[in-house]
């Protein structure tokens, strides 16, 4: 059994069609692990799924060995979970400071020591904690989002396409951020549209199309898979 995994999971959004059907995900602790395929794959809903976002018509969600199929998304979050959405995920109208203690909100008592360790994963953002997130480059905003959702000291980490609409070197270092957060020991789930460079740092994938799983093994089996080379990475 994997620390947080999704099991046969089969919905979709209210009372419309499903969209993935018996998806199945997991990820260990101190792990990346991708889940990639074409536009309307299903991956962000598998993803929203195990977040509590949809109910699911069947399957499970498990984290540490305990069902949490019925949990809100909040009460999920009191489970380890935290997650990292495409779009809106930084305060623009507040310092990288203020966006930090936002995401401290499960945390009592002093937050310094925890923002201190954020400042020493993302230096760049202890050199501008008192710029408004609002003035700053689309990766350093990427890194105030990571940041925040790691003030709660997460043993999940889920991100949303992390590295969508930034320029490939932004996205390079952004990849190098994520493996570094995942040397603490969290366990990473990622959607990506860089198929290539996320399979590159990440231990295992999995390929969705049309909501069910179609190709999962280790980055590196995926990425030389002939299959999903000529299907998913251009060749």
């Amino acid at each position: 059994m994997a620390f947080f995994e999704g099991n046969n999971m089969t919905g979709g959004y209210g009372k419309g069609p499903d969209i993935i059907n018996s998806c199945s995900v997991n990820v260990e602790r101190g792990e990346i692990v991708s889940i990639l395929g074409p536009n309307g794959a299903g991956k962000s809903t598998a993803m929203k799924a195990m977040l509590g976002l949809l109910n699911l018509k069947s399957g499970s969600v498990i984290i540490n060995g305990k069902n949490i199929s019925h949990l809100s998304p909040q009460d999920r979050v009191k489970e380890g979970i935290s997650f990292v959405p495409q779009n809106k995920n930084v305060f623009a109208g507040m310092t990288v400071k203020e966006n930090l203690e936002m995401g401290a909100f499960l945390i009592d008592g002093d937050i310094k020591t925890v923002i201190e360790e954020i400042y020493n994963l993302f230096p760049v953002l202890k050199e501008k904690k008192d710029q408004l997130v609002g003035e700053l480059s689309g990766g350093q905003r990427q890194q105030v989002a990571l940041g925040r959702a790691l003030m709660i000291k997460p043993s999940v980490l889920m991100l949303d396409e992390p590295t969508a609409g930034v320029s490939p070197i932004v996205m390079d270092e952004l990849f190098d951020h994520i493996v570094k957060v995942k040397k603490t020991n969290v366990a990473i789930l990622m959607v990506e549209q860089n198929a290539k460079q996320a399979l590159n740092i990440s231990d295992r994938g999995y390929i969705l199309v049309t909501g069910e799983n179609r190709y999962s093994g280790t980055g590196k089996e995926l990425l030389n898979d002939p299959r999903v080379r000529s299907s998913f990475l251009g060749g």
